[in-house]
């Protein structure tokens, strides 16, 4: 999460959390796992869980809710093994870390977990060519703060894309953003044997 996109009022994609325990299995758009066992009850990387369409938000803070509506539009990814339901974002002196804290009102009870098929182990793991990517360019590259600036991209075999920070998931080859400071935009592209990644740096001046 960011602080610029909980105050513009929607974070437009899903959120990273963890968990203490997990398995030695995928499931899209995870490629990795980060354990040795094999327990059914233990959840594989990528498992996404999506917070309660009837979860009342009302009694939390402004910025929350923003956070609270991502969790039940966009859901959260588990990413890693760590502390239980932890939730990542970017650092920034505007969030008020106690309103933060406030999120650990919500129950674990107040999610459901996506249903997840194919779960990939180890003997069931695809292979194949991860994406390529041929190009990501920006248009400018140097701009002042919130110009607009075209990020365009080709890339072959890929399920999917993302683009971060700021425009997340993305269909098409290119998109709009609009940075407030020199920021190094990342293109993931994703199939089910793996993700690659190109970079490009956008200076605001």
């Amino acid at each position: 999460m960011r602080y610029d996109e909980a105050a513009a009022g929607q974070i437009p994609h899903a959120i990273r959390f963890t968990l203490p325990q997990s398995r030695a299995a995928v499931v899209l758009p995870a490629t990795h796992w980060a354990s040795n066992s094999t327990s059914s009850n233990a959840p594989p990387m990528g498992m996404r869980l999506r917070l309660k369409a009837s979860y009342d938000i009302a009694g939390f803070s402004t910025n929350m809710q923003v956070i609270l509506s991502a969790m039940k539009k966009y859901g959260l990814i588990m990413a890693d093994n760590g502390s239980a339901m932890y939730i990542s974002g970017a650092p920034d002196s505007r969030w008020d870390n106690d309103d933060l804290h406030n999120l650990g009102q919500v129950p674990a009870s107040a999610f459901e977990v996506i249903q997840m098929n194919p779960v990939y182990t180890a003997s069931n793991l695809p292979q194949g060519a991860a994406p390529g990517i041929a190009s990501f360019t920006a248009s400018p590259t140097s701009v002042g703060s919130g110009g607009s600036v075209s990020l365009s991209w080709s890339v072959s075999n890929a399920s999917y894309v993302i683009v971060s920070p700021q425009a997340g998931a993305v269909r098409g080859t290119s998109v709009t953003v609009q940075p407030s400071q020199t920021t190094t935009y990342t293109l993931y592209a994703t199939n089910q044997y793996g993700r690659s990644t190109a970079t490009v740096t956008v200076n605001v001046q």
